[in-house]
């Protein structure tokens, strides 16, 4: 059975947070966002009805609509959260930014229990993802790519026919747009991109199409 990635859509920023698992029932979760009772009821019912073991919790990078979840899913589950050492300034700054949107920070996010360098596998059931180092949407962000399944989870670095955005602390365009070139397209046209937001993709469709490319 290949791995599954299941999408669930949460918060006012409508962030997409990724369960990947298989036929082990053991899962990673990548940036929950969930941030109301009923989306962290979605997420626990998910889990709970697909009989999965979450062992690993990832961000991609730290912004808040990517770490509403962090505190429930590593209380809930007690895991320690992992991400590159780069964005631990971002998660820091998180109840900083919260106030700036307006937006109560509720439970804060666990300090972080590992970092993840570039380069890194990430490895649970039979699945294995690489962390791949493509900063430029922030200072350290990571994409997850399963090369046996031929799918990227990319966090906001790439979206079907857009870019992350680069005027955030810590942003910066020429920075984000050589993560894509140099780290993302050699992975080839075929691999199936999953963003942060919106939806999926291919690396061969934001070749050809995607204007800022």
């Amino acid at each position: 059975m290949p791995a599954t990635v299941a999408i669930l859509t949460f918060n006012p920023f409508q962030e997409n947070t990724y369960v990947i698992y298989d036929e082990t029932g053991e899962c990673v979760i990548i940036d929950p966002g969930c941030y109301e009772a009923h989306e962290r009821i979605a997420l626990e019912s998910f889990i709970s009805e697909n009989n999965l073991r979450p062992v690993r919790l990832l961000n991609t990078h730290c912004h808040i609509d990517h770490i509403f979840g962090n505190h429930y899913v590593s209380s809930r589950w007690k895991l320690e959260l992992e991400i590159h050492q780069g964005e631990l300034p971002v998660l820091e700054a998180a109840p900083e930014i919260s106030r700036f949107y307006s937006i109560p920070a509720g439970d804060p996010s666990p300090a972080p229990g590992r970092f993840i360098a570039g380069g890194e596998t990430i490895a649970f059931g039979h699945t294995e993802l690489k962390a791949l180092f493509t900063p430029g949407h922030s200072p350290a962000s990571l994409s997850f790519y399963c090369k046996k399944e031929n799918f990227l989870i990319a966090g906001d670095v790439l979206f079907r026919e857009s870019i992350g955005r680069t005027d955030l602390p810590g942003g910066d365009h020429d920075t984000l747009i050589r993560s894509i070139k140099t780290q993302l397209f050699p992975l080839g046209d075929e691999v199936k991109v999953y963003p942060g937001h919106g939806p999926a993709t291919t690396i061969g469709h934001e070749r050809q199409s995607n204007p800022f490319l």
